[in-house]
Order: C-alpha cells, then structure tokens, then sequence
C-alpha cells in the first residue's frame, strides 16, 4: 500500500540528548511516538538530515552503512547506540538517475555511513531498525530555492511507498538554547514558528508558498531562530517533494524551545 504521507519534516533535537532520559526532549519523543502511529510503514525511507553538506548531493550507497558519532562530550554510553538498519543501493541509484534527469549533478558515496541526523530520530520513530534508508546530503549553499528543486526532482518516489523525512530543527540557535530566556527572545522564537507553520499549512498557490519559503529570512525572528540555516533547508525538500500544503503540524518544546515538527 501506497502511504498517504510523502514527507515529513522532524526536529531532531539535540545530539543524541533524546536517547539519553533528557527531560527537554521527552515531547520529542512523544511527537515521533504519535506520528509513527499515522504512518503506514514505508518500504524504504530516504533522509535529509542538516548534519551532512557537500559540494553537490551526495548519495549513501553502501549495502550497510556504519554510524557516524558526529557529536562531542557526551557520556559513554551515547558513542554505543546502535541503528543497524540496511542502506539501499538500488534506491541510491534511482535517486542519482533522478536528480540527473533533472538537471542536478550528484555523488553516489558507497563508504559514508549515518549521522545522528538519521540514527537518534529513526531509533525513536522506527526502533525495529527495519526499514532500509538511504541519506541524502544537503548542498553546502544552503540554498533554498536549490533544495526545493532537488526535492521536486525526486517527486516519482512517493509512488513507491517511499518515505522523504528531513531531519533538521525548526528553532537552532545554539547561543539561545544556552541563554537565559527574555520576553523578546521567546516572541522571536514563536512568532518564527507560528510563520513557519502557517506558510506550510494554508490554502493558496504553490507558486506563493514556494516564494515564501525561499525568502524565509524576511519571516519575523527568521535569523534569531536560524543564524545559519542548514537545520531548516531539509525543510523545503520536504516540501519540494510534496509540492502541497501540508496535512499535519506538531507543535512542540524541544530544549525549552517552541518547536514544530510537519507532515506532507
């Protein structure tokens, strides 16, 4: 059966924090929890996580991609998870041929393994590590109107029961998570996300909405929220993908933040 749901856009916390008992992300996990319960389960899973950029799209094509720990300073036992989910080398292929039929150069990259991007949210959402997933890179422009049309590119997926997830963070600002909280911080940090999810979901023209997100720097408190956007970008392939307002919005606290999770 053919999933009704083609993307979702997750926020991933922080670090491998959600695996560890941190009290700032159990709505987190509760939010993968339920949206787990919506999805039918995809036959493979293709994931955009803000923890990888290259030069051009750059496709895992291992048959059993390792872990990458890509986070310092945590205890022991954060450096011993395990996801040993297969990666899909066919599928890998198929999203090369893809992107090159549309007009985007990419990298078929048989040795990189899964950051945390992937492995700390799938082991909340799909702890059977049962589904094969195949990462796809961000391109280190962060360019917006780049990523929606590499999601775009890929739309012929959905048809196949194949789930698009980006795994970024809709409020990353690593100095506020550490700062104490004001009255005007937290109004930027709101009223970005409130924007966020209302340029998502509402009814319009898709010519719009794209423009909208392509310029989501003009949004109120967009730079506060993300002075560097790369937790925000697997958004718009999310949506590149989808291509269509979205079906569900989750709004939630991750690290004391207002956060949204959003489902195509």
């Amino acid at each position: 059966m053919v999933s009704p749901y083609k993307a979702l856009f997750l926020s991933h916390g922080g670090g491998p924090m959600p695996l560890l008992g941190d009290e700032s992300h159990q709505e987190m996990i509760a939010c993968l929890q339920q949206i787990a319960t919506l999805l039918p389960k995809p036959d493979a899973m293709v994931i955009v996580s803000a923890h990888w950029e290259a030069t051009v799209p750059t496709i895992t094509a291992g048959a059993n991609p390792p872990l990458i720990y890509d986070y310092y300073g945590f205890p022991p036992e954060s450096y011993e998870i395990r996801y040993p989910c297969a990666g899909n080398p066919p599928l890998a292929q198929k999203i090369h041929q893809l992107l090159g039929a549309a007009g985007i150069d990419s990298v078929l990259d048989e040795e990189r393994g899964f950051d945390h991007g992937v492995f700390v949210p799938m082991t909340i959402l799909y702890p059977a590590a049962d589904i094969p997933c195949v990462q796809l890179s961000l391109v280190k422009t962060l360019d917006p109107a780049q990523h929606i049309k590499i999601g775009r590119a890929l739309q012929s997926l959905a048809d196949e029961n194949i789930l698009l997830i980006g795994s970024g963070f809709s409020f990353h600002n690593m100095r506020a998570f550490f700062a104490p909280e004001t009255a005007g911080t937290r109004a930027l940090n709101h009223s970005f996300d409130e924007w966020l999810r209302t340029t998502c979901g509402a009814a319009g023209s898709e010519d719009a909405r794209e423009q909208a997100l392509i310029r989501w720097a003009d949004a109120p408190g967009a730079r506060f929220c993300h002075p560097r956007e790369e937790h925000l970008v697997p958004l718009h392939v999310c949506y590149g993908f989808a291509q269509a307002p979205s079906s569900r919005q989750f709004e939630l606290q991750i690290l004391n933040k207002k956060s949204s999770m959003i489902l195509w």
